[in-house]
């Protein structure tokens, strides 16, 4: 988190009247509902592992075992089942 002098970006009639909340202190102003973004979309990780997971599931329903495919992606036996039989 970046800190931002709060003089510099609100509007005095704005800063006075949050000094009469806080003053000298830091204050957390959080993102709109609508702005926050999940987990991975920002570093692309998210689109990493929905390929990945499309390949485990084209793999499985194509003959592969949970057990060569646990092996093959380095994953738990539980892990390549959650993926498998999710309904996506």
């Amino acid at each position: 988190m970046k800190y931002v002098n709060a003089d510099i970006i609100f509007p005095e009639e704005l800063l006075i009247e949050i000094q009469k909340y806080i003053q000298g202190g830091m204050i957390y102003v959080p993102k709109p509902k609508g702005m926050h973004k999940k987990w991975g979309e920002n570093s692309g990780s998210r689109e990493i592992l929905n390929v990945r997971n499309d390949e485990i599931r084209q793999s499985f329903f194509g003959g592969n075992t949970i057990e060569q495919l646990s092996d093959q992606f380095c994953l738990s036996i539980d892990s390549i089942k959650k993926i498998v039989y999710s309904k996506k």
